[in-house]
């Protein structure tokens, strides 16, 4: 073999990543734009939980700031079936025959498992954050929620949630295709439980109880 058709081969390979993640970002572009002349309805969902919880914003810009963002998340997340279309015509041609049967196995149990978790979170973990978050010294000071700060913790909430909830699959997945076994794993819980708070630490807001729930 040539030099030059390892070369050729990696690059029509970033070619086809280049056209794909083009067309992804188009994708999300696509959604994002109706999730924003929709914000009104999504902010509605995300601020049921709150319940009576009234939330203030103390700058010009931070409503608009947070609409924009609330659409982008939206925008990625009703994307996620044709990003998801992309990512696995890009990997499939590199997997085995047994690779590609456990993968489009799980594939399906992985969206589910990860709405499951976004459920969990939003009818479940945020109401009871916000209620003991908010009862916790209530009466010592009264409460002003930013618009900004909310979104942002019930964001990273429901994501997290979901994908704590996809955990299984993916170890699953993984000890199929025999990257990991049972015996790996279970010598390694203590470094997988010390890990996921680190992840809570990362990607949930600063305070002791969010990050356990």
């Amino acid at each position: 073999m040539s030099e030059a058709e390892p070369r050729s081969s990696i690059f029509s390979h970033l070619t086809e990543l280049r056209k794909r993640l083009f067309r992804s970002a188009i994708a999300v572009g696509i959604t994002t734009v109706l999730a924003f002349v929709f914000y009104d309805r999504i902010f509605n969902v995300l601020l049921y939980p709150a319940g009576e919880t009234g939330l203030v914003f103390i700058d010009m810009t931070e409503m608009f700031g947070t609409i924009l963002l609330v659409s982008l998340v939206s925008g990625i997340v009703l994307a996620i079936p044709y990003l998801t279309y992309e990512f696995i015509m890009f990997v499939s041609p590199a997997l085995t025959p047994k690779e590609k049967r456990h993968f489009y196995f799980v594939l399906p149990w992985m969206v589910i498992m990860f709405a499951g978790g976004v459920v969990f979170a939003y009818f479940m973990l945020i109401p009871a954050a916000i209620t003991f978050l908010l009862g916790f010294g209530g009466d010592i000071a009264v409460p002003q929620i930013r618009v900004s700060n909310y979104i942002s913790v019930v964001a990273r909430m429901l994501l997290v949630s979901g994908f704590v909830f996809e955990m299984p699959v993916v170890t699953t997945f993984l000890a199929r295709i025999g990257v990991v076994s049972a015996d790996w794993l279970a010598g390694k819980r203590k470094v997988v439980i010390i890990g996921a708070f680190i992840l809570a630490a990362i990607l949930t807001p600063p305070d002791a109880f969010t990050q356990i729930v």
